[in-house]
């Protein structure tokens, strides 16, 4: 933010480039103190148009681009649709697993192989199972133009658990061709697993919950993962400490990895999960119990990393974007997260080191559940509704 003002003076000047400073409501992080944002100190976003693209969509998660411009989206309840000129096709697409559509689960994010070009391969991550033993899954499959054929789970969470929430998830691929899948802590109390809440399994190193894992196309573990050597982890363990992370995002500039994970009573967060570090749920948290209680009285610890944003009241953050486009190009360099409870998207304006410097909101109306830049350099939201949408951003 400092810079683009920096650029502004020149051209109007500084008494202009001084107002633009004092309208900025977040200030600036240090290392070790996360910014907090309040939901009604945040200033409306200016300079683009909405536009509705399509319709009809029943709970979409998430959005990949084919080569050719055309999309598909998962609906939470097990389809996978194409989306072909702006025009939905009604007939979904055929090899779809069977998922566990309840509560938060069900059909989840989409994400094609960076070499999709030559092998044609589609990864799914769904929750699998019935509500009294479920996991999340990660499937990979390989897509014809009109169905998924020759599909295999490459990986999945070991412990089985109960209830509809918590699943995570999403994939990020990264520029060695891993990908980071992230996946929830399994669910708020009271459920719990091996006679403890199961979110304690977050700090559990053995538990793929409350984990971004990193594995290899094939869902097998990469060699130089963090926990490889650790006889008492789970290898494929990248970071830790994770309540359910349901945005990631990768910024090629600086080759940080972004994330926005729900809290559940306020305190969801922005953070940048790094290779080995521990984020700290449950035993650090801005958050309370749904009922009003404390979860812990710790707010940072050391040897826990703390986030870059804290957002009380919760904004219930899912899908997440870095801009790298061309479009907004006052824009170019932030992020955006999607907000199911603020039912907006974030503008989040960070600095060359990662520090939060400002936010804006654009308002949506709906609860927002996945936010994409598109291969036109357009920002695309998904709307998580029984008539869910797929909205267009554009510059005014």
């Amino acid at each position: 933010m400092k810079a683009k003002i920096l650029r502004l003076i020149k051209g109007v000047g500084s008494a202009i480039a001084l107002s633009l400073i004092a309208s900025c409501n977040v200030a600036p992080t240090s290392p070790n103190s996360p910014t907090t944002a309040a939901a009604e100190n945040v200033a409306a976003a200016q300079g683009f148009q909405k536009t509705t693209v399509l319709t009809g969509l029943e709970h979409p998660w998430s959005i990949a681009w084919l080569p050719d411009g055309a999309m598909l989206i998962t609906e939470r309840p097990g389809r996978l649709r194409i989306v072909r000129n702006g025009t939905l096709n009604p007939t979904p697409i055929a090899g779809v697993p069977p998922v566990l559509a309840s509560g938060q689960g069900g059909l989840m994010d989409v994400s094609l192989h960076p070499r999709f070009a030559q092998n044609r391969l589609v990864y799914l991550t769904y929750s699998h199972g019935t509500i009294d033993a479920n996991r999340t899954r990660i499937a990979r499959a390989t897509f014809d133009g009109k169905a998924l054929r020759d599909l295999r789970v490459i990986f999945e969470v070991t412990q089985a658990k109960q209830g509809g929430q918590h699943f995570g998830s999403r994939i990020l691929w990264l520029p060695d061709n891993t990908m980071l899948v992230s996946i929830g802590d399994g669910g708020n109390p009271p459920v719990r697993l091996g006679g403890n809440l199961i979110r304690t399994q977050a700090q559990n190193l053995r538990s793929r919950l409350g984990k971004i894992v990193r594995l290899a196309d094939d869902g097998s573990v990469p060699r130089n993962n963090p926990f490889v050597a650790n006889g008492n982890a789970e290898p494929a363990v990248w970071s830790y400490g994770h309540r359910n992370i349901q945005g990631l995002a990768f910024d090629p500039t600086t080759n940080r990895v972004w994330a926005t994970e729900h809290g559940s009573r306020g305190g969801d967060e922005l953070n940048i999960p790094a290779a080995g570090k521990n984020f700290g749920w449950p035993v650090v948290t801005h958050s309370r119990e749904y009922s009003g209680g404390e979860i812990s009285n710790l707010r940072s610890q050391p040897g826990m990393v703390d986030p870059k944003l804290v957002w009380t009241p919760a904004i219930a953050p899912s899908g997440l974007t870095f801009y790298t486009g061309s479009r907004f190009a006052q824009w170019k360099g932030d992020l955006f997260a999607g907000g199911l409870v603020s039912r907006d998207v974030r503008r989040i304006d960070i600095d060359d080191k990662g520090n939060v410097l400002s936010q804006q909101s654009i308002n949506i109306g709906q609860r927002v559940r996945d936010v994409r830049t598109g291969p036109d350099g357009l920002l695309y939201i998904l709307t998580d509704e029984s008539n869910g949408q797929l909205i267009r951003l554009a510059p005014r």
